[in-house]
Order: C-alpha cells, then sequence, then structure tokens
C-alpha cells in the first residue's frame, strides 16, 4: 500500500465509477470529475492530517486492487476506516490485510484514538470484516441513511490486542 496520488486516477476513476464496488459507499457511484476531485482531496489530507487513503497493489506485479484508509467524514462523526475493492480481488484476504495496516497506522503511528467504520445493516462482509480485525459495533450509534440501517463500528486502541492484528512488522514501511 502506499498514499493515493495522481498516478493512481484512472484506476480510482473505475472503481469508483463500478456499482459493484461503489455503489453502497457513502456518495454512491462517483463521474470521473468527481473522482478527480476525491483524489485532490485524499492527496491533500496527508499533508493536512499525516493520513489519508492508500493505493492497494499486487507487491510483485503492482497490479491496482482497490483502496483503503483513514479519512474524515463529511457528517461530522470522525475519522473513519474506509476501503473499495476491485470485484476480481475480493475473496483473496487484501480487503482485510489493507484495513488492518490502515488501523494500526492511524492508533500507532498516527495517534488517532478513535477511528470508526460504517456499513450497511445488509452488508454481511463488511460487517463481519470489521469486527474480524478487532472493531466493535457501537449501536447507540447506528443511523438511518438514504431508507438504510447503517451500523457504526469503533476501534480504539484499548480495544485491540495483537492477536486482532496479525500484523507483518517487517512490511510497514
Amino acid at each position: 500500500m502506499r498514499p493515493v496520488s495522481g498516478r493512481d486516477a484512472a484506476e480510482i476513476a473505475a472503481l469508483k465509477a463500478d456499482p459493484r464496488e461503489y455503489a453502497m459507499m457513502l456518495g454512491g457511484v462517483r463521474s470521473p470529475e468527481q473522482a478527480t476531485e476525491e483524489l485532490a482531496a485524499d492527496v491533500r489530507a496527508w499533508g493536512a492530517y499525516g493520513i489519508g487513503m492508500w493505493s492497494a497493489r499486487d507487491r510483485l506485479t503492482d497490479e491496482f486492487h482497490g483502496i483503503a484508509g483513514i479519512m474524515r467524514r463529511p457528517d461530522g462523526r470522525g475519522m473513519a476506516l474506509r476501503f473499495a475493492f476491485e470485484t476480481e480481488a475480493r475473496g483473496r484476504g487484501y480487503a482485510r490485510e489493507a484495513a488492518v495496516a490502515a488501523l494500526h497506522f492511524a492508533h500507532e503511528r498516527a495517534g488517532i484514538s478513535r477511528v470508526i467504520a460504517v456499513a450497511r445493516e445488509t452488508n454481511a462482509a463488511s460487517s463481519m470484516l470489521l469486527t474480524s480485525i478487532g472493531m466493535h459495533e457501537a449501536p447507540e450509534l447506528a443511523f438511518t441513511r438514504d431508507d438504510y440501517r447503517m451500523l457504526v463500528f469503533v476501534s480504539e486502541p484499548s480495544l485491540y490486542t495483537v492477536e486482532n492484528w496479525h500484523w507483518d512488522r517487517s512490511s510497514q514501511d
């Protein structure tokens, strides 16, 4: 994983334009212009907050698989874990590995004490992934958006243990 950059623009735009990958994300499917604007904002976030979105790529081939990272939610709920992967990349553990790395970075490197993640109640795959990496559902924070019940998961340094992470420290940098 590496911070997103202009080099990722075409692949990120394609990911965000595909309803199989992006329909359930906050704001839904994006136009090429929206994807470009968001990429610019993601690049700026690295400078402003020292954290942001990463491009997830194969270590050997550099093939793009998706994005993951931490961003400030536009609805004021705080810093949030987000991830989206190409359909062809699903089921290979990439999203889990990227989510673990993003949370680890947020807590250990960026000093963010509380990270949330939001998933539609009907999105069982995301809910299972979030709990598998040590995030805990916070029923009191659930809300409704566009007639969908949205579940909120929380990660705080005190809530996870090394066993939750399966973090390979040799791949940190």
